[in-house]
């Protein structure tokens, strides 16, 4: 293939893995004390595993951002921005298999980055107290261990159809 095919190509999937990000986090949701749960993570963990790190990156902070900007939750964007972008990092995409050592490991990184991160922004930028940051600590671990769940049945679907091959760049 050749470079501008390939450009385009990654420019697409990156394009592709924003809009299934925001779609997954601003629509499938549940309210929660100060928020909201989705599953939108699963496709952030995907796009580290399938992306180079920029689009990855680019992806996992806009598709998050968009969602927090577009349902009313404003004050919450230059966390998500932050803390999508990094967890994006976590992965990588450096091997064959979506499932990788790498990656299971950046699951639990991802968690405790994630609950963390959200807990001190709330506690530190809204709230002024950590404690109150971190109240909602137990649904944005449930949130990215069902992320984790999906995240594993998509990778398992994705490499048993040999579909892998024909996505990572």
């Amino acid at each position: 293939m050749n470079k501008n095919k390939e450009k385009l190509r990654l420019l697409a999937l990156t394009g592709l893995f924003t809009a299934i990000i925001y779609v997954l986090t601003a629509f499938i949701k549940v309210p929660t004390v100060k928020g909201y749960v989705h599953i939108g993570d699963a496709a952030i963990f995907l796009a580290g595993s399938i992306l180079p790190t920029p689009y990855a990156v680019f992806a996992g902070a806009v598709g998050g951002a968009l969602s927090d900007a577009l349902s009313g939750y404003l004050i919450w964007v230059p966390a998500t921005l932050l803390i999508k972008a990094a967890t994006a990092l976590m992965f990588t995409n450096k091997n064959q298999k979506i499932l990788c050592p790498h990656n299971i490991i950046a699951l639990v990184f991802a968690l405790v980055f994630c609950v963390g991160g959200y807990g001190l922004y709330s506690g530190v930028v809204i709230f002024h107290s950590i404690a109150a940051g971190f109240a909602d600590a137990a649904a944005n671990t449930v949130q990215v261990l069902t992320s984790a769940i999906v995240y594993g049945l998509v990778a398992v679907s994705l490499e048993k159809t040999h579909a892998v091959k024909r996505i990572k760049v």
